[in-house]
């Protein structure tokens, strides 16, 4: 099935087929289908046992569920891939069998430049559309309106596509991997920060002298607020250290590709991955830490038992 010309021009129009159904797939989920769009999902959580709250949110929602990748590509004109960031090549040669003469691809995913390269290049060759988008900032509070870079050759025509969608973004090149680079250097400062506070403050807490180093930072960088920032900082690493994990290694391979050796970039993916196992092994099971420190007080204690 091919767009007619007066689908191809109204966005609203489209089928958005979200591949990935986590925190980033249902909130594009809520708000395109807010504004009346229509809208699948495919997620491989669907086949196991965490599909149960992906099935409801669905059906509360008026979200169709496909049975596979390329089964979700069929039926739209939009793809929007927003998966793990290990996934990002698996998810377009997943979904290129079932593309659409001239669909778009948009790949939400944080992966490094090479790995946007070899995905545009599977999607290409089934006859889709790819543009590669970087997500700069935490998505939750911005939600579809999220800044977002955009990149390739195809970005400069779909980005008023998007805009009319509600979405929020903003060209970077025309040309692969500007965007993604930009957004994986950020991550490298930005989840370097975090493993970097996990670690300070965890060891701070235990040698009984975080209140002094929390006064040094203070005077050193005194427009932030470290108490708060330590919490969220836990707590994001907590929640979706897995995902962070992820991301870091392909921060890493972005670094590797220009011949740096990703020292920084490796070991906030082995922090945060470490944070990510504590939480499979049920550490903070009986209750979320609020406070950074009750957060590091369960990490400390990991560590003296062996965990």
């Amino acid at each position: 099935m091919v767009m007619s010309a007066q689908q191809a021009a109204d966005p609203k129009r489209w089928r958005i087929g979200l591949v990935g159904y986590g925190e980033v797939g249902t909130i594009l989920a809520e708000d395109l289908r807010a504004s009346g769009v229509a809208v699948s999902a495919y997620d491989r959580k669907l086949d196991g046992p965490l599909a149960a709250p992906l099935r409801q949110h669905a059906a509360q929602h008026g979200v169709l569920l496909a049975e596979s990748a390329a089964a979700l590509a069929a039926g739209a004109e939009l793809i929007v891939s927003a998966v793990t960031a290990s996934q990002t090549l698996a998810v377009a040669q997943a979904c290129a069998p079932g593309l659409l003469p001239a669909s778009w691809f948009l790949d939400f995913n944080s992966a490094s430049p090479g790995a946007k390269i070899a995905a545009a290049a599977n999607v290409a060759s089934a006859g889709g559309r790819y543009v590669e988008g970087a997500v700069m900032t935490s998505v939750p509070p911005y939600r579809s309106r999220v800044p977002l870079l955009l990149g390739g050759p195809d970005a400069a025509d779909l980005q008023p596509l998007l805009s009319r969608l509600g979405f929020n973004p903003t060209l970077a090149s025309a040309k692969l991997g500007v965007a993604s680079a930009t957004k994986m250097c950020r991550s490298v400062m930005i989840k370097g920060l975090e493993a970097m506070v996990i670690e300070s403050f965890s060891a701070a807490r235990a040698y009984g002298v975080e209140e002094q180093v929390l006064a040094s930072l203070a005077e050193t960088f005194p427009g932030l607020d470290w108490e708060a920032q330590a919490s969220y900082f836990f707590q994001r690493v907590i929640q979706h250290g897995r995902r962070r994990a992820e991301e870091m290694v392909e921060a890493a391979a972005t670094v590797r590709e220009v011949g740096l050796e990703p020292w920084s970039a490796s070991g906030t993916s082995k922090r945060q991955a470490w944070v990510a196992d504590l939480r499979d092994q049920g550490l903070f099971d009986k209750a979320a830490p609020g406070d950074w420190r009750d957060a590091a007080d369960l990490l400390l204690a990991a560590c003296n038992t062996g965990r």
